[in-house]
C-alpha cells in the first residue's frame, strides 16, 4: 500500500516560500532542515507534508500538478490567501457554478481553494480541522 507523504514544491527562495505555505496551511517546518530543502508538516499529524525545494524549473501554464485545497468558507480563505502574498487567477473560462478559484503562490505556483461545502464528506473533515 502507498501513502502521500508528502508533495514537492520548487521554489526559488526558500525563506520566502516557507513564510508563505506556513501560514497559508497552518503547517510547520520539520526540523531539521537543510539551506535549500525544508519540509512542513501540519500541526495535528493529519494530512501529507508539503516539502519546498530550491531549485530552478521552468514554469508551464496550466501546470502539470497543482494542490487543491477545501475550504469551509471559501471567501475568506481566499480573502486570507491574498492577504498572505497569493495573487488571485483571472480566467475567462470559469464555469457559472464554478466551486473553485484559482491563485499562485508568491512565486507564481498554481494552486485552488475549492468550496468544500459543495464536496459531501469534506465539508465536515475541513470543518473538524
Amino acid at each position: 500500500m502507498l501513502v502521500v507523504g508528502s508533495v514537492v514544491i520548487r521554489v526559488q527562495d526558500l525563506e520566502r516560500q516557507l513564510a508563505f505555505w506556513s501560514a497559508a496551511l497552518d503547517y510547520v517546518v520539520r526540523e531539521p532542515r537543510d539551506d535549500d530543502f525544508a519540509v512542513l508538516r501540519s500541526r495535528d499529524g493529519r494530512g501529507p507534508n508539503v516539502s519546498l525545494d530550491v531549485a530552478r524549473s521552468t514554469r508551464t501554464l496550466p501546470p502539470r500538478l497543482h494542490l487543491d485545497l477545501y475550504a469551509q468558507d471559501q471567501a475568506a480563505e481566499v480573502e486570507r490567501l491574498i492577504a498572505l502574498g497569493a495573487t488571485a487567477i483571472e480566467w475567462d473560462r470559469y464555469p457559472a457554478d464554478a466551486d473553485y478559484v484559482i491563485l499562485e503562490d508568491p512565486e507564481g505556483n498554481r494552486f485552488c481553494v475549492i468550496d468544500a461545502r459543495t464536496w459531501p464528506g469534506w465539508s465536515q473533515r475541513v470543518a473538524a480541522g
